[in-house]
């Protein structure tokens, strides 16, 4: 009896199958592998072929869809040339009124800062002419009104547009650089002017009942492909002074530099891809609304340039000391503001409609939306306003430290107490916030916290009992803070090392070695603390010479040099009293050892020692006052002949 004939696979599946001939391959994983992604697949694949197909053979017959067309528009008692005179009045009133109204209100005000309120102005009247006009040229035709309604619409949007476009990327860049990013600005505007008068033409095809291979001709060819082609050449012939711009004025952070450098490249693959979603969605029968696409792309495009407006303006109140801290947070959360405004804008234009296609309610939806953002918002204000003060504080600090001198050899000055508390202070704080934030989150998405909440401060309990050594490190470095024992950049000597403190965390402090080795001490082991860079040091220096140099004319060599050097504009802050002669500290091999010593700030005495011993050198060569080496003592061997 014949074996009957396996089933031979089909597909890309059935490829890898036939062609690997391996069992492992036909195992119960590679079906669960075939049903869940290579199927899918392939009739996504299958259903693109097929609209591509039908879709092409739309197109071909445009010529048919033309022809019925004017057919159409004749009968309706609209011939072409009639069509297009009503659409060019429309569109020329609209245009008069926006010149008129914008060089009446030029006239009337030339400040910079009104240049919006102007151009919107100006689009309103241009709209209102434009209905009016439309209205008067239509007569009782429906399909014409919808006509000469959507063209009304063309010049104030593109106006509007341009005018954005142009406060956002040229008047507010460097002077420098408007020259070089009038042309970006320009081409975009063309690009969203033509992108409009394109879904226009198509709007009016679609209120005439053209038919969907002439509309998706005219939208392919005509409106998508030279749309994303301006942009690209603007975005192309634009990209060093676009990316100097991003990057904002210095200090710059790196990940900024990273994305200014990027985001011309970035924004022509928005553009590429925006064309290709447009395309692949017509495709498969699921075509996108043109406007809604056209305000994304634009809010894309334009998110970079707005948010580094706010970052410039953020900065600048921070700089300034007229404007306060709360002010200063409140620009910094402009950013977060204007991206949560972004985001219910694309939420309205894509969102809503899924969410209904779904079955999610929508006041729900916003409730919910609402309460996060009010969260996210009141957090980001709190945490910039910790960090605005935090900063100004640190700010003011370098300020008064860079005041002094500072020699190449010296190590950097120590911090003030409140600039080694106040990092602290401030990680605790804003770790804080984020934990608020969090549980209010998930409070207002509907989450029971409060369990969480109890198995957290158990949890914490624990590991207090289980942690000792913990606990006490973490108490011991409170006091330590709290006794102000040393501060960031002090120089101090624990039990087991020393060096200058380098970073002080809640549990451990990190002390670099002169010679480069970093020591990391728990606060619990750092027993006696021996600070040498607290307020202040006095340095003493010891000179050998002759027995018979006159010890008088010392002294007065040495008041002399302690006189020019407190002189010095550059050593004076740091010096506390002059160097000066200490007399004969001792007598040593027939030489005498006079010492001289001085008082200065801790940390900066470094420069001063080195400017007193060339002073010192140079003054006995002057005076003919010999320093002498320490004696070399050496034994001679004693005889052992008898």
């Amino acid at each position: 009896m014949p074996r009957s004939a396996a089933p031979v696979p089909v597909g890309l599946l059935g490829v890898i199958l036939t062609v690997g001939g391996s069992p492992a391959l036909a195992s119960p994983d590679a079906a669960d592998w075939s049903e869940a992604v290579i199927e899918p697949l392939e009739r996504a694949a299958a259903a693109f072929s097929t609209g591509l197909r039908e879709r092409l053979a739309r197109m071909g017959a445009a010529g048919l869809d033309l022809d019925l067309l004017w057919s159409t528009l004749a009968a309706a008692g609209w011939p072409p040339a009639k069509l297009l005179a009503g659409i060019v009045a429309v569109v020329a009133a609209g245009l008069a009124a926006h010149w008129a109204t914008a060089r009446a209100l030029g006239a009337a005000t030339r400040r910079r800062d009104t240049s919006i309120v102007r151009a919107a102005v100006s689009a309103v009247a241009a709209l209102g002419v434009g209905l009016v006009v439309a209205y008067l040229v239509a007569g009782e035709a429906e399909a014409a009104r919808r006509t000469f309604r959507t063209w009304a619409f063309v010049i104030p949007l593109a106006a509007l547009a341009s005018t954005l476009i142009g406060a956002t990327i040229v008047a507010a860049s460097p002077a420098a650089r408007r020259k070089r990013l009038a042309p970006l600005a320009n081409g975009l505007a063309a690009a969203v002017a033509w992108a409009l008068g394109g879904i226009a033409v198509l709007r009016t095809l679609a209120a005439w009942g053209a038919g969907s291979g002439l509309q998706d001709l005219v939208g392919t060819a005509f409106v998508a492909l030279p749309t994303a082609g301006l942009m690209i050449t603007a975005y192309a012939g634009s990209r060093r002074p676009l990316a100097a711009t991003l990057a904002g004025p210095r200090p710059r952070s790196r990940r900024r530099r990273f994305l200014a450098r990027r985001w011309p490249a970035i924004a022509v693959g928005i553009v590429v891809v925006t064309v290709v979603v447009l395309q692949v969605a017509t495709t498969l029968g699921r075509p996108l609304p043109s406007l809604a696409t056209l305000v994304t792309l634009i809010l894309a495009l334009m998110w970079p340039h707005v948010d580094g407006l706010i970052v410039v303006w953020a900065e600048r109140g921070f700089r300034a000391e007229t404007v306060s801290a709360a002010s200063v947070a409140a620009r910094r959360t402009t950013r977060l503001a204007l991206a949560a405004l972004i985001g219910a804008a694309l939420a309205a234009m894509w969102g809503a409609p899924a969410a209904s296609g779904l079955g999610i309610q929508l006041g729900t939806l916003v409730r919910v939306t609402l309460g996060i953002t009010a969260v996210a918002l009141a957090t980001a204000y709190l945490w910039n306003l910790v960090g605005v003060a935090s900063d100004r504080l640190l700010s003011e600090e370098r300020a008064a430290q860079g005041g002094h001198h500072a020699d190449e050899e010296a190590d950097p000055a120590p911090h003030t107490r409140l600039g080694t508390i106040l990092p602290l202070v401030v990680g605790a704080s804003k770790a804080g916030l984020a934990t608020l934030a969090v549980l209010s989150i998930l409070l207002a998405v509907g989450i029971n916290v409060w369990p969480l909440v109890t198995g957290l401060s158990v949890f914490g309990l624990a590991i207090g009992f289980g942690s000792q050594s913990l606990v006490k490190d973490v108490v011991s470095g409170l006091f330590f803070l709290a006794d102000d024992a040393f501060r960031l950049g002090e120089y101090i000597e624990t039990v087991g090392a020393k060096g200058r403190v380098e970073k002080i965390s809640i549990r451990s402090v990190s002390l670099r070695h002169p010679r480069g080795a970093l020591a990391t001490i728990p606060y619990g082991q750092i027993g006696k603390v021996q600070n040498y860079s607290c307020d202040w040091v006095i340095e003493k220096l010891a000179f050998r010479v002759a027995f018979d140099t006159d010890v008088d004319k010392v002294r007065k060599i040495f008041k002399q040099i302690g006189q020019d050097i407190a002189d010095n504009p550059d050593l004076k802050p740091d010096i506390l009293e002059t160097f000066k002669s200490q007399g004969i500290a001792s007598v040593d091999e027939g030489t005498l050892v006079i010492r001289g010593k001085f008082k200065a700030r801790a940390g900066h005495q470094f420069a001063i020692r080195k400017a007193t011993l060339a002073a010192v050198q140079q003054a006995f060569q002057t005076n003919g006052i010999s320093a002498i080496a320490r004696p070399i003592v050496t034994y001679a061997p004693q005889n052992q002949d008898k």
